[in-house]
């Protein structure tokens, strides 16, 4: 057996090395292009109520998001507070919350913008009181055990319905307990009364027999807002538009369609479509730009929580808007 040279090693190593570039060459247009093709993501934030949980059970989004190649992770919070520290640390990149979640999240640092909102729907939150209860009016509630979630929207209805009654915020006992263990906490008698928003409003007086005390009319606007992470906005405007786009959709269609509306939520919550009902008679639809005369509203809650010393230092929410184009 003859045994090659030491040149017809090294020429048969080369040409096996010119061989394995050639098939890299040849991969390489395809990967790039795969690349250049890979499927984007918008992850939303919802919570357990309101239009992305109703067009996440319609599932109109995610064809028109996949004509673009774009995929759609939904993540339930219970909470918009919580929702919007998903939002700032990076695991979503939407979400809708009500007016005092934003103020908070901005005042920790949070980079986030404003992109849309529902018009005001004061009817979709209350302070609630056993059907047993002896308070009767907002000045009752001085010195009793109020739950609330903490940085909530409601936790803006309480103070405006406290200063109606002339009632400081001090004088009361706020127990910040999410909605779930509010509820428990509301049965068992631990508080005196909750403020609480729908579906969990709408619950607590077609399970429980809640009476209010007051909701948000005359009070507050209690508006919706969607928000996005400002990097995300930023490179992503086009899949912003086309959630929003989507959104105004669905708004369009619930308004019409009540029933349907709570068949669908019912699917999605678990709740009784009888409580669904209910709570998206009073809700508001139709997703508006995020105006001047909007922000300022919020700069108000903003100051309201900051003499109150709910949040650390003053914030300028226009400061949460995306700059013009």
């Amino acid at each position: 057996m003859t045994h090659p040279t030491q040149a017809q090693r090294a020429a048969r190593r080369q040409a096996l090395a010119m061989m394995g570039a050639a098939v890299l060459a040849g991969a390489l247009p395809a990967t790039l292009a795969r690349a250049a093709t890979a499927t984007r993501e918008v992850r939303i934030g919802f919570q357990k109520y309101g239009t992305l949980t109703l067009l996440k059970g319609r599932g109109t989004l995610e064809p028109r998001l996949a004509e673009k190649g774009i995929t759609v992770k939904w993540t339930e919070f219970p909470a918009g507070p919580v929702l919007l520290e998903g939002l700032n640390v990076g695991s979503i990149d939407f979400g809708t919350v009500g007016e005092a979640p934003p103020i908070f999240a901005q005042a920790a640092g949070a980079n986030l913008v404003y992109v849309g909102h529902e018009p005001p729907s004061p009817a979709s939150e209350a302070i609630v009181v056993p059907k047993g209860s002896p308070l009767r009016t907002l000045a009752d509630l001085r010195g009793k055990k109020v739950a609330l979630n903490k940085g909530s929207n409601v936790h803006y209805l309480l103070v405006k319905a406290l200063e109606k009654a002339g009632i400081a915020y001090a004088d009361i006992q706020p127990v910040f307990l999410p909605p779930a263990d509010a509820r428990a906490a509301f049965e068992r008698g631990a508080v005196d009364a909750w403020a609480i928003w729908d579906p969990f409003l709408a619950a607590a007086e077609h399970q429980l027999g809640a009476r209010v005390l007051a909701d948000g009319s005359g009070l507050v606007a209690n508006h919706q807002f969607y928000l996005a992470a400002r990097p995300y906005a930023e490179k992503n405007a086009d899949i912003v538009a086309i959630v929003l786009e989507e959104v105004a959709k669905v708004d369009d269609w619930g308004r019409q369609h009540l029933a349907e509306v709570a068949a669908i939520l019912a699917r999605q919550t678990g709740l009784e479509p009888a409580v669904l009902e209910l709570a998206a008679k009073r809700y508001s639809y139709g997703v508006k730009p995020v105006s001047a005369a909007v922000i300022a509203e919020q700069q108000k809650i903003a100051d309201t929580f900051l003499n109150l010393k709910l949040i650390p230092a003053a914030i300028v929410v226009k400061h949460a808007q995306l700059a013009a184009r």
